[in-house]
Parts: structure tokens; sequence; C-alpha cells
């Protein structure tokens, strides 16, 4: 793989991350009025749209071969952020998405091919395991959540790398939202009821899809045909950080010292996944 590959691959990894964690400190404004599931249901439904309207895929993707393929990657990305929203309206943003780095850094153990890349990922999971012990009490739900999310993102990785090989470009992408937008549905209507046809609800609500569904997936997507998923999953470490970072500018949630440390162990961690991490990607996996 070329070094400009590789750049672009980590540049479009790095706009994911930022943007899809500024589309979740946004998010938590619409949970006093739609629920964790409102939101994702609206999310995805906006997301979804906007995406049908700037690929507009062809019909003949629902009737070919690998639209089996397509509904399981549907589903990931409904249960993945059904998770993920669960957890964040419990516990902060920046240890939601640390401890949800559970499911990339068990993808890092299980497909790495350098012994750097283990050392890396050991390294991420003393973070993740100091964290995850300073989140206690009522907020332990959170944390099952917050877990939950992660096996989760680990299959999105995987499902993701399988649609991209098979589909070229986003459309796939695109049919996959909107039709996770349909899993969410009965319980994103029951607890969101009326308030998701407020107005003010449907701007915030289409930001956040736009900053969390279209400009992420279709940037990790590029990025998963550029490197391998267990280099992608090392390098998604970098979202503890930005979360945290986001929290603190855009929610106020401050950290403490045992925080501090474990998010930034698994930031070190990413940081030695950039001199390792030249495998190259995997092909019709």
């Amino acid at each position: 793989m070329s070094g400009r590959q590789t750049s672009l691959a980590v540049a479009l990894v790095f706009g994911a991350v930022v943007s899809v964690q500024c589309g979740s400190a946004i998010a938590t404004e619409l949970f006093d009025r739609l629920g964790p599931e409102g939101s994702v249901f609206l999310r995805s439904a906006l997301g979804g749209a906007v995406f049908l309207l700037l690929c507009r895929p062809s019909a003949r993707i629902l009737r070919g071969p690998g639209f089996v393929e397509i509904l399981k990657f549907a589903f990931v990305l409904f249960a993945m952020n059904s998770c993920f929203y669960a957890a964040i309206d419990t516990i902060p943003l920046g240890a939601a998405v640390t401890i949800e780095f559970v499911g990339p850094l068990g993808l890092a153990i299980l497909g790495s091919r350098h012994r750097l890349d283990l050392l890396w990922a050991f390294l991420a999971a003393a973070g993740i395991l100091l964290l995850s012990g300073g989140v206690q009490g009522d907020l332990g739900i959170g944390v099952l959540f917050a877990l939950g999310s992660g096996l989760f993102w680990a299959a999105y990785i995987v499902q993701s790398a399988v649609v991209g090989a098979k589909f070229p470009g986003v459309e796939a992408l695109a049919v996959a939202i909107t039709i996770s937008a349909l899993f969410g549905a009965p319980l994103g209507i029951a607890e969101g009821g009326a308030e998701l046809l407020d107005p003010k609800v449907i701007l915030i609500s289409l930001a956040v899809g736009i900053l969390s569904t279209v400009i992420p997936y279709a940037c990790e997507m590029e990025a998963l045909r550029r490197i391998s998923k267990a280099v992608f999953g090392i390098l998604m470490s970098l979202q503890p950080a930005i979360a945290a970072l986001v929290g603190l500018l855009l929610l106020s949630q401050g950290l403490s010292a045992l925080e501090v440390f474990a998010i930034a162990l698994v930031v070190v961690a990413s940081a030695g996944a950039l001199s390792t991490g030249t495998s190259p990607p995997p092909v019709n996996d």
C-alpha cells in the first residue's frame, strides 16, 4: 500500500471521529424530548434520507445477491447506535466511548499481524479497565450499554468491510442506514411520540444525522477499503480522547485525573498503531 493511500485513510478516520462525536454531543439535547431510542430513530431516518438523495441508489440493489449482507449491516447499525445512545444517556460521553472501544480492541487482538499491535491493544485495554472501574453504582447500566455498543461496533467494522467489498461507492450504505431506521421505528416512535414531528427537533436531528451518520459512515467505509480492519480498529481509539474533549467543550463534562490517565493510555495505543499499522486491507472477507 502506498504512503499516500495510508495517509488518506488516516485523514478519513480522523474526520469521521470528530464528526461523530460532535453529533453525539448535539444528540444529548434530544434525549429529554425523544429519549435515546427516539433520537436514534429520527437521526437514522433523516440521515438515511439525505444519503438516498445524494447517491440515489438503483432499486436493483434490493434484489441483488448481496442484499442479505446489507440487511445484516442495517441491523448492526441499529443495535450499535441504540446501545450507544442508551449509554450516553447515563454516563459521560468520553467514558462511554472509551468503554465502547472494547469492540475494535478485540478485532485488533484477533486480526493483528504485528507483535507491536498487540502491545498497543493491551495498553488500550488497561485504559478501558481503569475507566470502567471508576463508573459504578447506578451508572453501571450505562457501562453495560457501552459494552454492548462496543460488541456491535466490532460487528460494524467487519460488516462495513464486507459490504464495501461487494458494492462500490456508498449506495449500499445509504440503503443500510435507511433500513436501520425501520428496525428502530417501533421503539423510536413509541418513545418519541408527537415530539418527533416538532420542527425544532427535526432540525436538530437532521444536523445529528449528517454529523453522526452521513459524514462518518462514508469516511469509514472509504478508509476500510484502504487499511485492514485491525489497523482501523486501533486507529479508532482516537475516539475516547476526542469524545472527552467534545464532552468538556460542548457538554461541560469534566474529567477526573484517573479518567484523563485512562483515556491517555488509549490515545497512546492509537499513536503506536500509526507507526506499525501497514497491513494491506482484507479482500472479500
